[in-house]
């Protein structure tokens, strides 16, 4: 399976509230994963790519091959673009197994076709599935069939929507692995929409972030935890946001006064109003008056207002003189007897806290 290019979308086309403008490239053997939230118009790129919605303006490529271009009156067809698409509820055909599912619009005799599709089921671990109605099985189960049916045509593009969403947390962990290591093996450009930052950053080797049909940051999951080029993202990633103005101070140290009071410091260089992005797996919770390290200079005492567990951990909200947010394992959590109202300290090391200067369009 081979493509003689990337793919490149341009698109400009009016929703609702906004207007949906942007453009990329995803490189042969590249995964893309599109990520926003919902309503960003993430699925409208996903269905202008696949032919399934024209743009007022916009052009779709594949190597040299032109999809769409709107500007030279060209438009192929659907079922001539040789897209492979993995739809959020993976529209299988209730009525067929799950082989006939994968075989559907292939050429050839059935016994040829259900040998290709069978072929498929096993790469996916669930050919003694093959004859089974997509009704018996479960969701990551489906989830494969609809991969396997994707890959029968040898398409030249991947594009996946949602493709995890329908899966309940134990299933998009396993399922979330497989797809992992399927794109790895695949040498065509993979375009993946989705509303998680936490599924983007596994399986794509660039993430472009968007808002209100806009490309806001785009880069490896590493650069834009990094450096996050607003609040909006450092949130969308997972981080905590506090806001504060900024003060450098003597010996390379910048002094934030947070809103509402309380302050850090971080080793990032800025002055005037600020957003803080720190991610709960750099901040350590203590009791009140417990000792901490030398290197975390960052200290909030809060209360402790929400506890949810997730799988064998907990996440903490804590009021500070602003919200945050972070997490401990199960034991620590009960180990440090934690409630709401319990009284806690955060605190994390200078070099976690990221800066990003305001502009007055994007003060919290």
């Amino acid at each position: 399976m081979s493509a003689p290019g990337p793919l490149r979308v341009e698109v400009g086309i009016p929703l609702r509230e906004f207007d949906l403008a942007l453009a990329l490239e995803v490189e042969a053997g590249e995964c893309l994963a599109v990520a926003g939230p919902s309503g960003a118009g993430k699925t409208t790129l996903l269905r202008i790519a696949a032919g399934l919605l024209r743009p007022v303006a916009g052009r779709v490529a594949i190597g040299e091959e032109v999809w769409l271009d709107t500007a030279a009156g060209r438009e192929l067809p659907t079922e001539r673009r040789r897209c492979g698409v993995v739809f959020q509820d993976y529209a299988l055909f209730p009525h067929f197994s799950a082989w006939r599912n994968v075989a559907y619009g292939m050429d050839g005799q059935r016994r040829e076709r259900r040998r290709r599709a069978q072929e498929l089921l096993e790469r996916f671990g669930i050919a003694a599935l093959a004859d089974a109605s997509p009704a018996s099985l479960s969701g990551g189960e489906r989830q494969r069939v609809a991969l396997a049916r994707a890959l029968a045509a040898e398409p030249r593009v991947l594009l996946l929507d949602e493709p995890l969403a329908a899966l309940d947390p134990d299933s998009r962990r396993d399922a979330l692995r497989q797809l992992h290591g399927l794109l790895a093996e695949l040498s065509i450009p993979v375009l993946l929409v989705t509303h998680s930052y936490d599924e983007a950053a596994p399986l794509a080797e660039r993430v472009a972030v968007i808002d209100r049909g806009c490309v806001v940051q785009a880069g490896t999951a590493a650069e834009i935890s990094a450096r996050p080029a607003s609040p909006f993202v450092a949130d969308f990633a997972g981080a905590a946001v506090l806001y504060g103005e900024a003060t450098l101070e003597p010996g390379g140290l910048t002094l934030v006064r947070l809103r509402g009071g309380g302050e850090v410091r971080s080793t990032d260089e800025a002055s005037g109003a600020v957003a803080i992005s720190v991610f709960p797996w750099e901040i350590s919770l203590q009791a009140p008056g417990a000792e901490t390290e030398n290197s975390m200079l960052n200290r909030l005492g809060g209360e402790v207002d929400s506890l949810t567990p997730v799988g064998n951990r907990v996440r903490v909200g804590i009021s500070t003189p602003q919200p945050l947010g972070t997490e401990v394992t199960a034991r620590s959590a009960e180990a440090m007897g934690l409630r709401p109202g319990s009284l806690v300290v955060a605190a994390w090391k200078a070099t976690a806290t990221r800066l990003i200067p305001l502009t007055e369009t994007s003060r919290g």
